[in-house]
């Protein structure tokens, strides 16, 4: 089954946004080592409850806002279902280190989705 795993949330002004929601929701954001464009790493709460944690990154294009990341066991099918069902690959198959495979993809109403195949014992 897959499931969203991941947010994204693309921002301006990364401190701006970091503090924002550290204020509003007292999330805890960290800066990921490694990150290229710099990347900040989001959790959200206790992993015992219900949600998910995420990241905050500057936003690359002036359309990207919210991406929700689906895990997949397949990138390589995923990404052929996408495009046969009328989705585009916007972002292809690329190694997140130490995490997984991750695309970008829009879908046939042209919204912004990842797709994460992840290592074992990743998620």
């Amino acid at each position: 089954m897959t499931r969203v795993v991941h947010f994204e949330i693309n921002v301006d002004e990364p401190e701006r946004a970091i503090e924002f929601f550290k204020t509003v929701f007292g999330w805890k954001i960290e800066k990921w080592e490694g990150g290229d464009p710099p990347y900040w790493l989001v959790s959200t709460g206790d992993r015992k409850d219900l949600g998910i944690d995420g990241g905050i990154t500057k936003r690359m294009s002036p359309d990207a806002g919210v991406v929700n990341t689906i895990g997949v066991a397949s990138i390589d099918e995923t990404a052929e279902k996408i495009v046969k069902n009328g989705g585009t690959i916007v972002m292809p198959k690329t190694e997140v280190p130490k995490i997984g495979l991750l695309l970008y993809f829009k879908d046939t109403e042209g919204n912004l989705h990842g797709a994460i195949q992840p290592y074992e014992g990743m998620m």
